[in-house]
């Protein structure tokens, strides 16, 4: 008698699906607000001017009136723009690497804005402590936030005071530093260019990007 083999039941292994969410740093958004500015900054840095223009004794003098004064201002200012862009950054720089708090405050202040509201997936609310917050409401934590840094700690101190102190240095250079050997490549009514351009470009174009995905 052939014995018959017991029944093979088919056993099926479910496949659980999970959902990750990309983490913000490795969005496209994210990669082109960081490209874009990259490319702006190193497009200002080719448009400064040599700088022993900048330092040239030579041209130094004293202006005859507070007019003149102020035409040498606007004059330099239009020629030397990058340089006193970077100039007003390297003042803020070591303004705030003196004051390592202020730092750490800002960087904190500006990793939130970017990881918690411009490039957090819209699909993922914001949960704090069990609870979830709205994109209103994380808008709202994060105004909050930033006025108190800025207005309620030395952090505000520390900014205004490194502004003040590197327009006193460009107003300075510009009113004594003789503009007539320059020869300026574009009207002083031109739109300003250089590492001011990184203000509309590359938040715009970031949020082209996230629109498409």
């Amino acid at each position: 008698m052939a014995s018959s083999s017991p029944a093979i039941l088919p056993i099926s292994n479910p496949q659980t699906t999970t959902t990750t969410t990309a983490a913000p740093i490795a969005t496209p958004a994210f990669r082109a607000f960081i490209s874009n500015i990259t490319d702006t900054v190193r497009h200002g840095f080719s448009q400064r001017r040599p700088w022993y223009e900048l330092v040239d004794r030579s041209a130094f003098s004293k202006p005859d009136s507070l007019s003149d004064a102020t035409h040498r201002i606007r004059k330099n200012y239009s020629y030397f723009r990058v340089n006193y862009l970077s100039c007003l950054a390297a003042v803020l720089a070591v303004s705030l690497l003196t004051n390592p708090f202020a730092l750490l405050a800002l960087l904190t202040l500006l990793a939130a804005w970017i990881f918690l509201y411009l490039f957090r997936p819209s699909d993922s609310p914001l949960v704090i402590l069990g609870r979830a917050f709205s994109d209103t409401e994380t808008l709202g934590l994060l105004i909050l936030s930033s006025v108190v840094v800025l207005f309620l700690t030395s952090v505000g101190s520390v900014l205004i005071s490194a502004l003040m102190v590197g327009i006193a240095i460009i107003c300075a250079h510009g009113a004594f530093r003789a503009p007539e050997d320059l020869f300026l490549d574009e009207p002083e009514g031109a739109p300003a260019a250089g590492f001011l351009s990184f203000l509309s470009g590359p938040a715009s174009n970031a949020s082209t990007v996230a629109a498409r995905v």
